[in-house]
């Protein structure tokens, strides 16, 4: 006899899976203010969204590619990247060090999307190895060592450290990244048509949807936001490193599942990821504050990012699950 409460199906009901976020948020926020009395204060505040902000950008960026029913593995790589050619670029170029950077993610945002696309590469393949094309090519940049940003460049970059109204800079540009992301998605033919082939491919061709070129276009969003995501972090430490944004990449895909978008694509977005980042931020919190080790951090991670694809993926799409 059938059982009367389904579990799964419950639990694949897109107003569930948007409501368990933020009363996780919620909960999370109680326990850290129960356990750290004075955490919700303007200052420590103000601190987990700067915090949050670089690993929000590097999200929203893979969102899209999620949306479409795709993976992008090369984010922390391209930021990576990005954050070594600003490093290199600032003392001689100035401010306009950062178009050059964000250019590069942008470019090769786009050549994994066309690897995907054109040579009909599964798309985490394709990240996978364009990453370690763009890890390479950071560790020869920037000859497998840090570079701090000489005296000279520091000038053009003081202004992400800086705050405007009591609000730093830095939540500033991720508010800005997310509200444009948001209102693309949202209201822009790109938009529609991204959830329309993440929620089937032979339904967008049906429809006429150009499916390849939107494939391509997230790819693009993809490396532009993750070398923006590069630039800042760059800026705000005052170096770039080959190395700089390797420990992101689990947090930036855990932001984004955890958030409530589905691992198999067609249903999410931007409002989603930024509660994932803050559910994210506020973890980080609450183990220092119980005294975990922050090398089982990737641990935690791993074991919530598990959690969540259980949660939002949709078994409907996936004949067999390999």
């Amino acid at each position: 006899m059938k059982n009367s409460f389904d579990f799964r199906s419950m639990i694949s009901n897109s107003w569930v899976q948007g409501a368990i976020p933020p009363a996780l948020l919620a909960v999370l926020i109680i326990i850290v203010e129960i356990g750290s009395p004075g955490f919700l204060t303007g200052e420590t505040l103000a601190l987990l969204l700067s915090n949050t902000a670089v690993l929000f950008i590097l999200a929203t960026g893979v969102t899209f590619v999620i949306l479409i029913g795709g993976i992008d593995l090369s984010i922390q790589a391209v930021a990576s990247l990005a954050s070594v050619i600003l490093a290199q670029l600032l003392p001689s170029m100035g401010l306009l060090a950062f178009p050059v950077a964000i250019a590069a993610g942008l470019v090769f945002g786009i050549l994994s999307g066309v690897v995907h696309v054109w040579l009909r590469v599964p798309s985490f393949v394709a990240t996978l190895a364009t990453g370690g094309v763009v890890a390479g090519m950071a560790l020869w940049l920037a000859n497998g060592r840090a570079i701090t940003i000489e005296e000279g460049g520091r000038a053009s970059t003081s202004w992400i450290n800086a705050t405007i109204v009591g609000t730093p800079v830095v939540v500033l540009i991720a508010i800005g990244v997310g509200l444009a992301s948001y209102l693309g998605l949202r209201y822009s033919r790109f938009g529609r048509q991204s959830l329309a082939v993440g929620a089937g491919e032979p339904a967008a061709y049906a429809a006429g949807i150009n499916v390849d070129r939107t494939k391509i276009v997230a790819f693009a969003l993809s490396g532009t936001l993750a070398a923006i995501a590069g630039v800042v972090l760059a800026a705000r430490l005052s170096s770039g490193s080959p190395s700089l944004a390797n420990q992101l990449l689990l947090p930036a895909i855990a932001a984004v599942i955890v958030g409530g978008t589905a691992i198999t694509g067609g249903l999410g977005g931007v409002g989603r990821t930024a509660v994932g980042a803050l559910i994210i931020s506020i973890v980080r919190i609450g183990m220092t504050f119980v005294g975990v080790n922050i090398f089982a951090e990737n641990v935690v991670f791993g074991a919530v990012l598990i959690a969540a694809v259980a949660i939002t993926i949709d078994r409907s799409k996936i004949a067999i699950i390999k």
